[in-house]
């Protein structure tokens, strides 16, 4: 999805949002008009947003994607989704696999249940790391098309 293809959308749900491709991302929907709600809870970012905040058309929500009423009403108030929130880390889910369950599949989960029941179009961002490993010096590409070859449950 491009930006010049969500014209017909003017409110944007981020989930996210306070990373740092979702404040890139939000920093541009900005610029260019639309209006931006971040769901986020702030586990990793945070400071990218204070510019934000001095844009009539932002608003924050601190919050979490697992829980369902909040995802519900802020779903029903927008008109698409871009979904960045993620736990994140290899490393980490390896030492932690459960909150990686819990936020990256539960909480998706949960979006993707407020997106259906309100008929609104969700666009989940992801990481290449669900296409496994190339070497360093490896001439291959990952692309669409590439299978799916997860090695941690972050990737998975």
């Amino acid at each position: 999805m491009t930006i010049n293809n969500m014209r017909r959308f003017s409110n944007v749900l981020v989930t996210g949002g306070a990373g740092y491709i979702g404040s890139i991302l939000t920093n541009e929907l900005l610029r260019q008009g639309y209006g931006v709600t971040i769901l986020d809870n702030l586990t990793f970012g945070g400071t990218s947003l204070l510019p934000f905040f001095a844009d009539k058309n932002f608003r924050f929500v601190k919050g979490d994607i697992r829980e369902a009423k909040l995802v519900n009403d802020l779903v029903k108030a927008t008109d698409v989704i871009v979904h960045f929130a993620a736990e994140s880390h290899v490393d980490r889910s390896i030492l932690g696999p459960e909150a990686f369950i819990e936020t990256n599949i539960k909480g998706t989960f949960v979006l993707l249940e407020a997106a259906r029941q309100h008929g609104k179009r969700l666009h989940h961002i992801s990481t290449d790391e669900v296409f496994g490993a190339l070497e360093l010096n490896d001439n291959r590409k990952f692309t669409e098309a590439t299978p799916y070859d997860p090695s941690s449950p972050y990737s998975a």
